[in-house]
């Protein structure tokens, strides 16, 4: 018996040797020695005996058997050497009471490097050990800008208080995003229970994982952990065995692939031509079209949010437009009535087409989408790189810049105020596009900046106005009513009074309308099969579906000008982010580029020169924009979630 192992250890690593001379590679151990100086792993941290991943201990410390192993650690050496034979006893000690001397290790990168016991490594890796019990020495590389360093002090600030070491993730981002996921805080240390809860759910995910095909991927089976608890909770996960993990990995494996892509997300950025009529459709006789229904699932109620009741005002526009052949139906406050059940009356409705106008509703979105192929599910968010749920917002930043050159025209004292919501995708690029088109105004302009999600949007205005701002651009919703003037739009607010000049207008109406024509003729349908990424709907003014309104306030020179970069907008000649620009930091933006690329403006998360402000930490959101935050935030927003 104990031959036969050998032999077919041996085996597997010849065909390791041979695989990888034919690809070009070493077809030995890596060897720690030869990239870290001996000098440095002197210096290491000993980390006492942990449990080291199988998986993750890759090398030898010094060169002494470097030539005895191939790198998945399978004997090279002949049977009937004394090398054998030693491979042999140690497989023998392990069948019969175990192998428990810990083997010596160090870490370098959350890479372990054998120097003493790689005969016992080789050994429980052919059996299968997922883990081996060793005495580690941390050596720690120096900080610098590599992706990998960074990835790696990521790792650490997880480690220290979850001492996890098994999970790996390609983003720096996801050891904090896991925390949040889970539910733990990032400066509270774990209990052993905790670890074990992670460690039987990631040892069931990772077997479902590569059963389905996770071999073949370069992304890591963290990563699709990551997918997959976006779309289920980690209290359902304890509960899931691996076969029930490994049905809904099938069902959302799309998802997971995407992980594998640099270019993930592709983004819509205008209407595309739509299907034109065969010969065959226009001279059959046609049958009666199937009415669509199509479901608005608010996360408040149009009476109390005017988010919700703009969205509102847009579906019955359709209603009122496409009648005939939709039928469409709101299900308001779904936050506090349960996204997931409210999302399942409107399937059990028969709704075949879902709008959630919330990023907070994402989750519960993807969960449907994937649980019901049959049902269309979109998201109104920005830059999600989910597969099956595709997702809509305007260029907003368009109308921002405008009114950022009204803004600057017409200030007397160069101070011109900004209020925003929440530091999410899109909005970033808002606040600079509006103290981009006020510089262009006014050469002086300075931009202060104000967060509705730290101070609310009243003491936000309240704050600007106090420091003697008089020019304020808050909150985005076409209303020109008295009792809305200090809280929206662009206005002059004077000692006395408050007077309106101009708001953006989200057209929601013109935005469903485009996108169930869509449906009704296949086109959104024959795009989804025709693409094997994330789709995000990403229109603007040239599109239709958002504008600017002027006030009786604003002065008609003003008008004109802002007249000039709206039909530029429209006609799809202008741009608001012309490069190079700089950054608060004084780092140049778009060197060699004559302007940025719709990817580069979605994924802004710094601040221009001109503005006088920063974006927030987590811990000063609200609760509602942390809950935003958590779906949709720009990664300087998300960078201290799950902390205190």
């Amino acid at each position: 018996m104990l031959e036969s192992y050998y032999k077919e250890a041996l085996k597997l690593g010849q065909k390791e040797y041979r695989s990888c001379i034919s690809k070009g590679a070493s077809p030995c151990l890596p060897v720690l020695d030869d990239f870290i100086p001996p000098e440095k792993s002197a210096t290491g941290t000993d980390l006492g005996i942990v449990q080291a991943p199988a998986a993750f201990i890759v090398g030898t410390k010094t060169r002494g058997r470097v030539s005895a192993f191939a790198p998945n650690f399978m004997p090279l050496l002949e049977d009937g050497t004394e090398f054998a034979d030693k491979w042999k006893s140690l497989c023998k000690a392990h069948l019969n009471e175990g192998i428990r001397e810990p083997v010596k290790l160090y870490e370098y990168m959350n890479r372990y490097y054998v120097e003493e016991g790689n005969k016992r490594v080789s050994v429980l890796k052919f059996f299968g050990a997922y883990s081996i019990p060793a005495r580690v020495i941390r050596i720690l590389p120096e900080r610098s800008d590599d992706e990998a360093v960074q990835r790696y002090y990521a790792f650490l600030e997880f480690w220290q208080v979850s001492k996890v070491n098994f999970i790996e993730f390609t983003d720096k981002s996801s050891y904090a995003a896991l925390l949040k996921l889970i539910g733990k805080l990032s400066d509270v240390p774990w209990t052993e229970d905790e670890r074990k809860e992670l460690s039987a759910v990631y040892y069931r995910f990772e077997q479902a994982y590569l059963a389905v095909g996770g071999k073949e991927l370069r992304s890591t089976a963290g990563d699709a952990l990551l997918s997959f608890l976006e779309i289920y909770d980690y209290s359902d996960i304890l509960r899931m065995t691996t076969d029930e993990i490994k049905d809904k990995l099938k069902k959302m494996w799309d998802d997971v692939t995407l992980k594998d892509k640099a270019d993930a997300i592709e983004l819509k950025a205008d209407p595309t031509e739509k299907k034109k009529p065969t010969v065959l459709s226009k001279i059959l006789p046609l049958s009666k079209p199937v009415l669509l229904k199509a479901a608005f699932v608010y996360d408040g109620a149009p009476e109390s949010s005017g988010w919700v009741n703009d969205h509102e005002q847009g579906r019955l526009y359709i209603q009122q437009k496409l009648g005939e052949k939709v039928l469409t139906t709101a299900y308001p406050d779904a936050i506090t009535d349960n996204v997931d059940r409210v999302i399942d009356r409107a399937i059990g409705d028969g709704n075949q087409l879902i709008f959630t106008t919330s990023p907070r509703m994402l989750q519960s979105s993807l969960r449907a989408a994937v649980e019901h192929p049959e049902i269309t599910v979109m998201n109104c968010s920005l830059n999600m790189s989910h597969r099956y749920v595709r997702t809509y917002y305007p260029r907003m930043y368009e109308v921002k810049f405008i009114l950022g050159a009204i803004a600057g025209s017409l200030t007397n004292s160069d101070r011109i105020g900004y209020v925003c919501d929440y530091p999410i995708f899109g909005q970033i690029a808002g606040i600079n596009a509006f103290a981009i088109g006020a510089q262009m105004a006014n050469s002086r302009a300075k931009v202060y900046l104000e967060w509705s999600a730290v101070k609310g949007a009243k003491e936000a205005a309240l704050s600007l106005n106090r420091q003697n701002i008089h020019i304020i651009s808050s909150q985005d919703t076409a209303r020109f009513s008295q009792d809305d003037r200090s809280s929206f739009g662009l206005s002059h607010v004077g000692e006395h009074c408050t007077d309106l000049l101009a708001v953006p207008v989200w057209k929601w109406g013109v935005y469903y309308e485009e996108i169930l024509r869509r449906v009704l003729d296949k086109t959104l349908k024959t795009e989804y099969v025709n693409s094997t990424r994330a789709l995000n709907y990403y229109w603007g003014m040239s599109a239709g579906v958002v504008d600017i309104e002027y006030a009786p306030a604003l002065p008609l020179t003003a008008r004109r000008f802002a007249d000039f970069f709206r039909n530029s907008f429209i006609s799809g000649s202008a741009t608001p982010f012309l490069t190079p620009f700089y950054t608060q930091r004084g780092e140049m933006v778009g060197a060699g580029q004559k302007s940025l690329t719709l990817e580069e403006i979605i994924r802004m998360d710094y601040l221009v020169d001109n503005v006088v402000g920063r974006i927030p930490s987590y811990q000063e959101l609200s609760p509602m924009g942390k809950a935003t935050v958590d779906i949709a935030g720009v990664p300087n927003a998300k960078d201290t979630a799950g902390k205190r």
